[in-house]
């Protein structure tokens, strides 16, 4: 542990000279911009704008379109910068630079080439969520895990670097934090049995600042034994390793592929880690710490001040990575900063995210039946952790076992697609996935590179409900309740939008635009694009007026079977099958639409 201080105590010497990167600070400040995937630090996806509102949404109208050259899924949002658009695509990750002021004319672009051989190592389509702006300079982190920063004007490449090995499964699909003078960024391949971590990378000059891993010695997670607390207990030496079986962690998964939130004030960034590797929970005993974790770490060491793991010993493939959005808001009488978190195990979260205190874990679907809740009591042994219904468990007195009716399926109740919060309404507009599986382990060896599931997985709609496989949902984070559901047909894989207008925005599979009413769910508007969303939708405001922009181009998780032209029902982990009925809505394809009202 001396070593561990030793290297935090010199990095925080060299970072307390640092301070917030003021562009983007006030880039974000500013509603006619969107200058980060997420809107803001909070992660809460809210504009300010209201020109587009409840009464007049209905009259809106496609403004205009951009063809992005490239098939697959299309995940994320472009972003506006001052009138220039920065638009992304799928592998290859062409960054595209738009003169708002001039048609969309192509100001440059920026046309990475990278060794197709990276495409099969990529669990889950070829997506990517999106680049990121700060300092003059976009970000993007490659497929192929390099991480390049473009000067804004120009597309110049003015720094790379190297975050991981693609040989040995190490991919990206996510977007990047810029935040104070850093870039930090995560890691995909749980499903080939990669370590996860994060990494800080200096914003002007890309050398590494630090890196903290998923798992491992407490050197390598960056823990403080002592001062690193899991639920206001210090987590102790080791524990990163020591609920693992001999060295499994070393090829443990945890990966770190979701979105990334952050506290100025508090000098945190938080972000959640991915499931253990295997899928097989017979062959990694233990807790499988710090997998399946909500992790609060300081943004200039990347030392950890809490975690809290949501899914210990994960037996479904509940990853953790969903965002975490931060609000302030009056809980038991007191103003609290929390952080609210829907994961894919079918819980939604509200932790006090100074502390790491455990306030609220409800189910967000009702279906969820894997567990029947999370021990509340402080004074209990197993405070913070769910009951398992030995039922839906796949992995029994050491053994595997075939497990059916198990809801939510792998892909949670609700994936990487972002919800978004209205300090208006305080409710949060939840997209999620209505959708059950079996599932069959088998044994599985590691190799280097090669795929390290071990199940086998079958996808369905929840039975006894509406029979659609999705749900758009308005939460009560305090209460822990659905407020108002609106049942779709598939999963609804798009990130939403709320607005200062009282509408919140959203995508379907099948490829419709939605707006509803952000206090009652009742459908306002639907336009059909020309292919599935699974991307976010965003809005901007130029020359004085607002225009709404998603991205479509059906593919990612749910949409594989179309994206990879795959037709065995247990591929795409098992997907094609459940989604299989998708191809009779929507084809591939790959387009920006932007909506405004008429003049």
């Amino acid at each position: 542990m001396k070593k561990l201080m030793l290297l935090t105590s010199g990095i925080a010497l060299c970072a307390g000279m640092a301070t917030a990167n003021d562009d983007l600070v006030s880039q974000m400040g500013d509603s006619t911009q969107w200058a980060i995937q997420t809107g803001d630090y909070k992660n809460q996806r809210y504009s300010a704008l209201d020109q587009i509102n409840a009464e007049n949404v209905g009259d809106l109208q496609v403004a205009w379109t951009f063809s992005t050259g490239v098939l697959r899924g299309h995940e994320g949002s472009p972003l506006v910068i001052d009138d220039v658009m920065y638009v992304h695509t799928p592998f290859p990750n062409i960054v595209y630079a738009l003169d708002l002021k001039n048609e969309g004319k192509i100001i440059w672009k920026y046309e990475p080439k990278q060794d197709p051989d990276v495409i099969p190592v990529m669990c889950c389509d070829t997506v990517n969520r999106g680049v990121a702006y700060a300092d003059g300079k976009i970000f993007l982190h490659q497929a192929d895990t390099t991480v390049v920063a473009l000067d804004a004007k120009s597309g110049d490449v003015v720094w790379t670097a190297v975050n991981g090995d693609p040989s040995i499964g190490e991919t990206n699909t996510a977007t990047v934090l810029p935040v104070k003078d850093k870039i930090i960024v995560g890691i995909s391949g749980g499903e080939f049995g990669v370590r996860g971590h994060t990494t800080a990378y200096d914003m002007s000059s890309g050398e590494l600042v630090w890196r903290a891993y998923s798992m491992g010695p407490d050197s390598d997670i960056l823990a403080d034994p002592e001062n690193t607390t899991h639920l206001g207990k210090p987590v102790g030496a080791d524990s990163g390793t020591n609920t693992w079986e001999g060295d499994q962690w070393m090829i443990g998964g945890g990966t770190t592929w979701g979105w990334f939130s952050a506290d100025l004030d508090e000098n945190l960034f938080y972000y959640g880690t991915g499931n253990p590797s295997t899928w097989n929970p017979a062959q990694r005993p233990g807790d499988n710490r710090w997998s399946m974790t909500l992790m609060a770490r300081d943004i200039d060491t990347g030392v950890a001040k809490w975690f809290y793991q949501m899914t210990p010993h994960d037996e479904w493939d509940y990853d953790g990575i969903n965002e975490n959005i931060l609000t302030e808001q009056m809980i038991d009488g007191e103003e609290r900063k929390l952080l609210t978190h829907f994961d894919r195990n079918g819980l939604g979260y509200t932790l006090d995210r100074v502390s790491g205190e455990l306030l609220v874990a409800e189910k967000f679907d009702p279906v969820v039946n894997w567990t029947t809740g999370v021990d509340m009591d402080p004074a209990s042994e197993t405070y913070g952790r769910p009951a398992v219904v030995a039922q839906y468990s796949t992995a029994q007195n050491g053994e595997d076992v075939n497990t059916t009716g198990v809801c939510p399926a792998a892909l949670g109740t609700k994936d990487q697609q972002p919800a978004a919060y209205s300090p208006k309404t305080e409710m949060f507009y939840v997209p999620t996935n209505h959708v059950c599986m079996d599932y069959e382990p088998f044994r599985v060896s590691y190799t280097a590179g090669q795929p390290y599931v071990g199940a086998t997985l079958s996808m369905y709609p929840a039975p006894d409900s509406h029979g659609g496989m999705g749900n758009f949902i308005a939460w009560d984070n305090i209460n822990g309740e659905i407020k108002w559901s609106i049942p779709e047909k598939f999963s609804v894989w798009s990130g939403a939008l709320a607005t200062a207008g009282d509408v919140v925005f959203y995508g379907t599979l099948e490829g419709h635009l939605k707006a509803v009413s952000a206090d009652t769910g009742e459908e306002l508007y639907r336009f059909k694009t020309p292919s599935g969303i699974i991307g976010n939708v965003m809005t901007y405001e130029s020359a004085g007026k607002q225009y709404i922009g998603i991205l479509s181009g059906v593919g990612g998780w749910a949409g594989i079977g179309l994206a990879a032209g795959l037709t065995n029902p247990n591929d795409g982990l098992g997907a094609v099958g459940g989604y299989a009925a998708l191809s009779d809505y929507t084809a591939l394809g790959g387009q920006l639409t932007v909506f405004a009202l008429p003049d």
